[in-house]
């Protein structure tokens, strides 16, 4: 486990987990080791699904085969997807599983800063790679959403805000 896991959970929780309604249904997208959904479920969240490639996950399989794994278009209000994007683009699916004015929540490594990033893996100090970052992109360049809030963490890591519009 990185030694910064900790401080990012609750930097993350913080910045984006923490102002999301109660009552909105969630979508994580790569949910992993079920973090995001445990502070969910512990904080009264009653709408989550956690959707990954392998158990433990509330949904096994592929984002971009979302209609045979029984999600529905419009489905959600919220998004969330931490360090995914640069693995597959799922733009395209969370448009069609958002519903109209529903917000996209992701980070991800700077594109140009990558190799900064795998550095850092290799000395213990981020997690390590689950596949190749071959869909590194630019939050501002997005396609199909409006960004809201977009940060940069220490030059090397992007968070955003983005929303479906309407």
């Amino acid at each position: 486990m990185p030694v910064l896991s900790t401080y990012a959970r609750k930097k993350k929780t913080e910045f984006f987990l923490a102002s999301i309604p109660r009552e909105a249904r969630i979508l994580e997208i790569g949910c992993g080791s079920m973090w995001v959904g445990d502070y969910f479920r512990s904080n009264g969240y009653t709408n989550y699904v956690g959707l990954d490639i392998e158990p433990p996950a509330d949904v096994v399989g592929d984002v971009r085969d979302w209609p045979s794994l029984g999600l529905k278009p419009g489905e959600f209000d919220v998004i969330v997807a931490f360090e995914v994007i640069e693995h597959v683009d799922f733009t395209a699916e969370a448009r069609d599983l958002l519903k109209p004015g529903g917000l996209l929540m992701m980070t991800s490594p700077v594109p140009h800063m990558d190799w900064a990033m795998r550095l850092l893996e290799q000395v213990g100090l981020n997690q390590p790679r689950t596949s190749p970052h071959d869909s590194l992109v630019y939050f501002d360049r997005l396609p199909h959403f409006e960004p809201i809030s977009l940060r940069r963490k220490a030059g090397l890591s992007q968070w955003g805000v983005l929303r479906k519009p309407h």
